[in-house]
């Protein structure tokens, strides 16, 4: 359960401008890992904000205007599938956040990042462990994160519709999976996410064999 005070407490110590870090996408095989940064205003209580994770799409996707609208400032950051090859999800999920952060066109007094790892930004960080179920502004950057994903995600569905992104936003499935190894990856696939290929191949034919018997 998020923690009013969380934010406040930073406040107390003369930091007035609190921004708040998290990202959307770090487990998927496909699509872009997507940050969002929330700068929130002193005060405020968005009724029903909770770690995105622990919220129905319909419900995110109203938290998604009621932040939008009532945000000091927010911003969304995005580090590419080539950008995860290249670099390792973990760095390239700071990235998308130092992007997200960047994008709110404000240089705050403090970030807290969601997670155990707050590196390589411009200002004061803060890497807040679970933060997304403890800090309105985390929680409300994880909302706008999540949601922007998806949205990213049923569009790419449309490029790509064999692969089922809109259902499972590119994450592992049993679909997931099977489509990849029948049809090989898209151009929007992790490709250092893919070694599930060698290592489940023998599971893979079969699967693909009992698909086409029915």
């Amino acid at each position: 359960m998020l923690d009013i005070d969380f934010d406040a407490k930073y406040r107390c110590e003369g930091r007035a401008v609190i921004c708040g870090l998290d990202e959307a996408g770090r487990g998927p095989l496909a699509g872009p890992v997507v940050a969002g940064a929330c700068i929130l205003p002193e005060g405020i209580v968005i009724e029903g904000l909770d770690d995105s994770k622990k919220l129905s799409e319909k419900k995110r996707e109203k938290l998604f205007e009621v932040i939008t609208e009532n945000a000091v400032a927010y911003g969304i950051g995005i580090a590419e599938p080539e950008e995860i090859d290249r670099i390792n999800i973990l760095e390239a999920s700071l990235l998308a956040m130092r992007r997200a952060a960047e994008n709110t066109g404000l240089i705050p007094d403090l970030m807290l990042v969601d997670g155990n790892q707050a590196k390589g930004f411009s200002v004061d960080a803060i890497a807040v462990v679970g933060g997304d179920a403890k800090s309105q502004s985390i929680a409300a950057a994880s909302v706008l994160a999540k949601v922007t994903r998806d949205r990213m995600m049923i569009e790419l569905d449309r490029k790509y519709p064999e692969y089922g992104f809109a259902r499972h936003k590119g994450y592992p499935t049993k679909e997931h999976k099977l489509a990849v190894y029948l049809r090989g990856p898209s151009p929007c696939h992790r490709k250092s996410f893919l070694s599930f290929l060698e290592r489940d191949a023998e599971k893979l034919r079969l699967a693909a064999r009992e698909a086409s018997e029915k």
